[in-house]
């Protein structure tokens, strides 16, 4: 029996409404965790998208031409003898780069042990420059270059060389004059194209046997090296002092005057 006053259908219907009430109900709430879910999944990376961005964002690196750049080297010219007398003074560098120098008189370091030239420079006559070239030429071909401890020197040097050392057998007398002061006079030895000199027994002015041409008593090596130096040098037409192996004169030149002219100094 059932009291209350409805009836067993009404109730039968009652039931059905609230299983529908609560389908709906579920309904409701799968949709809401759906959009819940799609708006979760929007909202994560995208693998894709993160791997364009970083290569978009790749920073650029700096491209550097590898390609060589022709390197411009100025080629040194150098004089010519064009309408230049063969007594004509000049300085040797201004001819030729291929030779080296220590000129000792323009420093302390020779048997004066006093410095008399105002600067390093060699000067000479233009037909002396021409027959150093020459010989220099040769010296090459044996794979050594001139060295020179002196050159042209000016009478005015020879006199304070003079007062310092006043004896013919080591400076010779300036009223007289030396070969030195006509500008065909050179005092040289060897050195590798490198810069190393060839030993020649002595150092330049030793006074003393051991520098004599004639001196045989000598080992080998310097004995060639001394060959060398004379017969290319007369080969190009100067002669040597018996008693100096670097003491070099141009043929002729003793018969020019002496002279006094002074090269500048920078």
């Amino acid at each position: 029996m059932f009291s209350g006053g409805k009836k067993p259908k009404d109730v039968r219907n009652l039931k059905a409404g609230n299983f529908l009430l609560t389908i709906q109900k579920y309904r409701r709430t799968y949709a809401l965790l759906l959009v819940s879910s799609v708006l979760f999944l929007s909202c994560k990376e995208n693998p894709s998208e993160k791997k364009v961005i970083q290569e978009s964002t790749i920073k650029a690196v700096e491209v550097i031409d590898t390609v060589p750049k022709e390197k411009i080297v100025s080629k040194k010219t150098f004089r010519t003898f064009e309408n230049l007398a063969d007594t004509t003074f000049v300085r040797l560098a201004d001819f030729s780069d291929g030779f080296a120098y220590d000129l000792r008189y323009a420093t302390e370091n020779n048997f004066l042990k006093e410095k008399v030239y105002d600067c390093a420079e060699c000067y000479t006559r233009v037909k002396t420059v021409k027959a150093l070239l020459a010989a220099n030429a040769n010296f090459k071909k044996e794979g050594v270059r001139i060295k020179f401890y002196d050159c042209y020197r000016p009478n005015s040097v020879q006199y304070k060389m003079w007062a310092i050392v006043p004896n013919p057998q080591y400076v010779a007398n300036p009223k007289k004059g030396s070969i030195h002061n006509k500008g065909g006079a050179v005092d040289i030895t060897l050195e590798t194209l490198e810069g190393q000199e060839l030993d020649m027994g002595t150092d330049f002015d030793f006074f003393g046997k051991r520098a004599y041409h004639d001196n045989f008593d000598l080992p080998q090596e310097i004995l060639d090296n001394r060959k060398l130096l004379k017969e290319t040098m007369e080969k190009h037409g100067f002669w040597s002092t018996r008693t100096e192996w670097w003491h070099y004169n141009l043929s002729g030149a003793a018969k020019d005057k002496i002279a006094n002219f002074k090269w500048k100094c920078d």
